[in-house]
């Protein structure tokens, strides 16, 4: 039930995820290198910011 919870909420953020003030994805310090022919985008700072919102839900959840 947890596991559809989780999916149901990102799913949430997924559809409104253009009305947010910010553009996730989108921050600063996201790298994104664009060559000749390709580009290559690696959402660092997007990516540490999931990450801490998933551990304080756990936290929250096991302090429970």
């Amino acid at each position: 039930m947890f596991l559809g919870g989780l999916l149901f909420a990102a799913g949430l953020v997924l559809v409104f995820a253009d009305r947010l003030p910010f553009k996730l994805g989108r921050l600063p310090g996201d790298i994104v290198i664009r060559g000749k022919h390709s580009v290559f985008y690696f959402p660092l700072t997007t990516l540490i910011l999931i990450n801490l919102l998933i551990a304080l839900v756990l936290w929250l959840i096991r302090k429970r």
